[in-house]
């Protein structure tokens, strides 16, 4: 019974109960020593607070500076939310497709050297690997004169590590280039020269030393000819063979 009256007490200091009930509530705090001193403890808090309530009562001064504070606030308009959202709206859908744009770039640039890959891998695969077979690269390079419609210079390999076996006419999405095989301590390495312009615009943005599943790859574009070199042979000498192959078109 005790508990129903204690669960009152804030209501009954707040005027907040009806009639009976607060007459009810009076009588029993009267005649119950323990209620008696909770609604004493209760009021006791109440002016506490209500005396430093004025105590630090603000000024007229300061009520006159948070008004014209607030007054120079801008106004909630629906108008400006509505562009901010849409603002928003359009920063998240801007990034979204441009991550999708740049996730498609990449899958398509993936599926393009994946395609010089497989060239490279079905030369190695045929039992004529190359149509002109040749170490000399006064034969393997007029052997191309006609049958693709450019022209290309091949690098002196005396004092290096690198052979040249032959080449081949090869077909990159229907665009004719030329295609020849070195070797560096039993690795054989794939040279592609296709025109630059005419190839996937995925590989075109390819530049520097690569990697495509097991093969290292670089490709770098010169005069108008875009040149591919890949082969399973370590990154160093990939590079080499392309270094060499940068000198002799600068010749």
């Amino acid at each position: 019974m005790a508990d129903d009256f204690t669960a009152k007490l804030d209501s009954y200091l707040d005027g907040e109960l009806r009639a009976d009930e607060i007459k009810a509530v009076g009588l029993h705090v009267r005649s119950c020593p323990a209620c008696s001193a909770d609604i004493l403890s209760r009021v006791q808090l109440k002016r506490a607070v209500q005396i430093a309530g004025k105590r630090y009562a603000p000024s007229a001064e300061f009520r006159a500076r948070v008004r014209r504070k607030i007054a120079a606030r801008p106004r909630f308009s629906p108008v400006r939310v509505w562009l901010t959202a849409a603002s928003t709206i359009a920063v998240l859908l801007v990034a979204g497709l441009l991550a999708n744009y740049v996730g498609n770039q990449r899958l398509e640039r993936r599926h393009a050297f994946s395609e010089i890959a497989d060239l490279h891998v079905a030369t190695l695969a045929s039992p004529n690997p190359v149509d002109v077979v040749s170490t000399d690269r006064h034969t393997v390079k007029p052997w191309f004169q006609g049958k693709i419609p450019f022209t290309f210079n091949l690098p002196e390999l005396s004092n290096s590590e690198f052979t040249l076996l032959g080449g081949r006419v090869v077909y990159l999405e229907q665009t004719p280039g030329a295609q020849l095989i070195y070797q560096v301590r039993k690795h054989e390495i794939s040279v592609f020269i296709f025109q630059d312009g005419a190839v996937n615009p995925a590989l075109r943005e390819a530049s520097g030393p690569l990697r495509h599943v097991s093969f290292n790859l670089q490709s770098w574009s010169d005069k108008g000819l875009r040149y591919f070199v890949i082969g399973d042979a370590s990154g160093d000498d990939i590079r080499n063979l392309a270094d060499l192959l940068k000198n002799a078109a600068k010749s």
